[in-house]
């Protein structure tokens, strides 16, 4: 969804809207170990499935439907529910650990670069192509040291599921100034019914019984920290603050998820955190840092040089 901050909006976030970003990016990096106890018992399809149908309901019975054509909200809820999410469920039950998903996850950030710059004919820049290759270079880190918590395959699937992102991220661009948690919702309902058939004919009805009843209140709990705090309370306060605060003052702020996923993965889960692990967590978040930043780093640095030289 396109967000402009009105003109005049202040460059700094107060101190309740910061408190509030900081909630939100919290939500977003502790997810993933959320994610990971609720498929403890849930197999990932049946999860996504009821992940959002209950993003779904029952606000489409509340919100009307956003000034959104249908083929982008099918194509957005498709992106998001069955490609993204759909993959990165699979590959957190075996395939991958919370911390290190999280932060592969942020490829999705040069995956909506890349499609951007296809659809406008716009050549990559300098630092993009840099802080590109620096994070590659985390990301391969990351691939060359599988071991029992995570595989090569992992890998591509959290890949896959970043591009899959971007490309939701390029559908809720094309759908302009909408309500942010009315096409949340509706879209949702695209993804629902493509996920249970998925999860009807991969995962069979006897092992989708058996996960339902072996859930207990702690994995229903997950199931609506998906839905209502990663999504509802998540999406909402974001789209809410970047519609009153400049991007370049809120998106900064996203760096801090695979923060908070790989320590919340370390303390709850019991992640190990060697020496390779963080080397690949500095360089996927330096190039991260390097991409958001740069521009207004650039701006910082010339407005001094002018200043320098600005007579006196």
């Amino acid at each position: 969804m396109s967000h402009a901050a009105r003109p005049g909006a202040p460059a700094q976030l107060s101190a309740p809207h910061l408190l509030l970003a900081l909630a939100v990016v919290f939500v977003w990096g502790t997810n993933f170990v959320v994610i990971k106890l609720a498929l403890a018992h849930l197999p990932p399809l049946l999860l996504a499935t009821l992940r959002f149908a209950l993003a779904a309901l029952p606000l489409v019975f509340v919100l009307p439907r956003p000034r959104a054509s249908w083929a982008n909200l099918a194509l957005y809820g498709m992106a998001i529910g069955v490609g993204q999410f759909g993959l990165m469920f699979f590959a957190m039950t075996r395939h991958i650990s919370p911390g290190l998903a999280s932060l592969v996850a942020q490829a999705q950030v040069f995956f909506t670069i890349g499609l951007a710059m296809l659809a406008t004919g716009e050549r990559v820049r300098p630092y993009q192509l840099a802080a590109t290759l620096i994070a590659a270079a985390g990301i391969g880190i990351i691939a060359a040291r599988a071991d029992g918590h995570t595989t090569a395959l992992g890998v591509l699937l959290v890949l896959g599921s970043a591009l899959f992102w971007a490309l939701g991220n390029t559908a809720s661009r094309a759908a302009g100034r909408v309500n942010v948690l009315a096409y949340v919702a509706w879209s949702s309902l695209f993804a629902v019914l493509p996920l249970l058939a998925l999860s009807l004919a991969l995962e069979g009805w006897p092992r989708i019984a058996a996960g339902l009843r072996e859930a207990g209140a702690l994995t229903w709990a997950a199931v609506l920290w998906q839905s209502i705090g990663n999504t509802i309370f998540g999406y909402g306060a974001w789209a809410w603050m970047l519609a009153r605060y400049p991007a370049a003052t809120v998106s900064p702020f996203s760096l801090l998820v695979p923060v908070f996923g790989m320590a919340a993965a370390a303390l709850a889960l019991g992640e190990p955190m060697p020496g390779w692990k963080l080397t690949a967590a500095a360089l996927v978040l330096g190039g991260l840092a390097l991409n958001v930043l740069w521009p207004r780093w650039r701006k910082r640095l010339e407005q001094t040089l002018a200043d320098r030289h600005r007579p006196r």
